[in-house]
């Protein structure tokens, strides 16, 4: 059944099964290290992660959620309710400078074709998402490999929060996608009060003037 909240402007289903996966476990160890060095994971607010038009609620959460030796798995999957597009907004636990974007999908035409990255805004619909001009648009490709796609670092150097908009995919009914990941760099964000120490503005009638300072002093502030 339809998620409610998602299916008021949308109006048709779709299902499909994924292509049939083959990966080669041999050896992992060249590549896993350097990938969980930069991989942003334990910093994502899953709580707080929202999707709209996914078939099944929580099922974008889920994919995210999903740790790094389990990216290959066919389950947890994300996939949308009533139409291709689907509308996901990640919020992190304090600040990150984004390096790139990860991608699980397939080589069906369920796979996502067009995403668009909006970072620090709480406020998307499918509206805005669609009318406003994205930070960054990514094309994907139609794969079951790991797509690492970079962003321009320096759109996403203080990203708190992130909205990707899938626009569409490569011609199916409904997209899928089996799991999404971040790397970057993370900063705690610190919420302690700051304490100010300020000297009141001085009054020139405390100070007492050396004759002649004062007058070279204003001729050259003029």
């Amino acid at each position: 059944m339809s998620d409610p909240d998602h299916s008021c402007s949308l109006s048709h289903q779709h299902s499909e099964s994924i292509a049939n996966h083959s990966h080669d476990h041999g050896n992992h160890n060249d590549e896993v290290q350097p990938a969980l060095q930069t991989l942003i994971w334990k910093q994502i607010d899953f709580e707080n992660i929202r999707t709209l038009n996914e078939l099944e609620s929580d099922m974008g959460a889920k994919i995210v959620e999903k740790p790094w030796p389990l990216r290959l798995n066919a389950e947890p999957m994300l996939e949308s309710d009533a139409d291709e597009q689907l509308l996901m907004f990640v919020p992190f636990t304090g600040v990150v400078k984004l390096h790139s974007v990860l991608v699980r999908s397939s080589e069906h035409s369920s796979a996502p074709r067009t995403l668009k990255l909006f970072p620090n805004r709480d406020d998307l619909d499918f509206s805005a998402a669609t009318d406003l001009q994205p930070t960054q648009t990514i094309e994907l490709s139609q794969t079951s490999e790991i797509q690492d796609i970079p962003v321009k670092r320096t759109l996403f150097g203080n990203t708190y929060n992130l909205n990707l908009f899938i626009e569409d995919n490569f011609g199916h009914g409904a997209t899928r996608i089996y799991w999404l990941g971040f790397k970057g760099e993370f900063s705690v964000l610190n919420r302690e009060p700051v304490e100010v120490l300020y000297e009141k503005a001085a009054n020139p009638k405390d100070h007492t003037l050396i004759q002649g300072v004062g007058d070279v002093a204003s001729r050259h502030a003029m």
